[in-house]
């Protein structure tokens, strides 16, 4: 066991690292746009181009743990992340930069999905709320404290500094990784479903440059519906390339467990609101009231602290409530605090602005430790890692939309209704998002996920 928990803690650090990288670059975007001569809206592909990136190559990365070994896998992306990071602070110019963060988010597609299967595939389901607890830590910290992070560096140091601060994390991981990770052994071969590849690399390609064109403004409304559509054409095309191929990319049958079902459902539309918050929340404290990026940043860290200060008890919790009345609980904490965000001022008190923050980041903290708990509780080791592929592709897709869905939501409010009226409605939305998770969640036996509590 203590090995296992030494393997999670090592995952769930280069975890960190890529969910950083991922929004950190958004503090810097202003420095670099200066540095390199070109506009804020160019220097913002340097975010767009990485998520894109890293959807698009998830799906090859179970095929390729499996034909190879996830212990090698993970080794080569941790790698290929770390030199790219170094590569990223060299750049002479803006095209060098833009490559690099391409390559960084192939490197992050192959490692993030890896090191969760890496974890999860040999755990047990009585230890698989305990395994969780530590995987879910980066996806709860990064996005909370990169905004302040980031924005000390930029203003102390340079924006280099943004990517090499990966590098010695991502060496300690290496030589960890190579210590600590069992060997394993490759699984049996499997054809490539290259079809099933190019359809959902398409469709998750349409997908993510449709959100970001859509939060560019209103003249990109058009071509982005013409890319949704077609998006989403794409991904029907592919569910029924999944069902109906005799070697599919990733097998659909997990979608059969409602456990691992809802995990693709509801945690999808959890993303898309607690993902969003964040970024809505900081956007409002600097734009509307008026606050330097350190300030808001500082606030934002609320959530993280929501999220530490809750994290010790969720097992306690969903063990004595049991993951439906945990899931309600939660959801409810994430719809009012994102309802009252709706309700602040410039003269409201910042202690208010915190606790609001607070009570997020417990909802936060406490519905994904409850949907990973749950992930894969029921399914058999040699299931694991299709799903595990599928929950990777579904939850990017989720966290990369978020921002663009709320960034629509608030230009279009905001144009209806003014500026003060548009963040209303858009915090208001972001609580919306929850009603259905709730509705799913009363559907669901009040026995499920006992096998991972007893």
């Amino acid at each position: 066991m203590q090995r296992q928990i030494q393997t999670a803690l090592l995952m769930a650090a280069s975890l960190f690292m890529d969910m950083m990288d991922g929004t950190i670059v958004t503090s810097a975007i202003p420095s670099i746009a200066r540095a390199f001569s070109v506009s804020e809206s160019t220097a913002s592909l340097l975010v767009s181009s990485y998520i894109i990136a890293l959807a698009v190559l998830i799906p090859l990365s179970g095929w390729l743990g499996e034909r190879y070994g996830h212990k090698k896998i993970w080794l080569y992306a941790v790698g290929g992340f770390t030199a790219t990071s170094f590569l990223s602070a060299l750049s002479i110019n803006f095209h060098m930069l833009l490559v690099m963060r391409i390559l960084q988010g192939v490197s992050a597609s192959l490692m993030t999905p890896t090191a969760r299967i890496i974890v999860m595939e040999k755990t047990s389901p009585k230890d698989m709320l305990r395994m969780t607890s530590f995987l879910i830590w980066p996806a709860l910290i990064a996005p909370a404290i990169a905004p302040l992070l980031g924005g000390i560096l930029v203003t102390a140091l340079s924006w280099h500094w943004i990517f090499l601060i990966n590098i010695p994390l991502g060496i300690t991981c290496i030589l960890l990784g190579i210590r600590i990770i069992a060997p394993g052994v490759p699984h049996k071969e499997r054809s490539f479903d290259l079809i099933g590849f190019v359809e959902i690399a398409a469709m998750s390609t349409l997908l993510l440059a449709a959100g970001d064109m859509a939060s560019r403004g209103f003249v990109y409304y058009r071509p982005s519906l013409i890319l949704l559509i077609a998006g989403l054409i794409t991904g029907v095309l592919f569910c029924w390339h999944l069902y109906h191929t005799k070697h599919p990319l990733f097998s659909p049958w997990p979608l059969k467990v409602a456990s691992f079902r809802i995990s693709q459902t509801g945690e999808s539309f959890l993303w898309l609101s607690v993902g969003a918050l964040p970024y809505l929340l900081t956007v409002f404290l600097q734009s509307y009231f008026g606050w330097s990026p350190v300030k808001a940043g500082t606030y934002i860290l609320c959530i993280f602290l929501g999220n530490i200060g809750i994290k010790p008890f969720t097992t306690f919790i969903i063990r004595h409530l049991r993951y439906k009345k945990a899931f309600l609980l939660a959801f409810f904490w994430v719809l009012l605090s994102a309802l009252c965000f709706a309700l602040i001022t410039s003269t409201t008190p910042g202690i208010l602005i915190i606790i609001l923050a607070v009570i997020s980041g417990m909802g936060r903290s406490l519905s994904l430790t409850a949907y990973n708990g749950l992930c894969f509780s029921e399914l058999p080791g040699k299931e694991r890692n299709d799903a595990n592929t599928l929950t990777a592709v579904t939850s990017n897709l989720a966290v990369g939309l978020g921002i663009s869905l709320i960034t629509v939501v608030n230009a279009i409010a905001s144009r209806i209704a003014g500026t003060g009226r548009g963040y209303e409605i858009s915090f208001i939305f972001l609580g919306i998002l929850m009603i259905y998770p709730i509705i799913e969640t009363l559907f669901l036996p009040d026995d499920i996920g006992e096998n991972t509590i007893r």
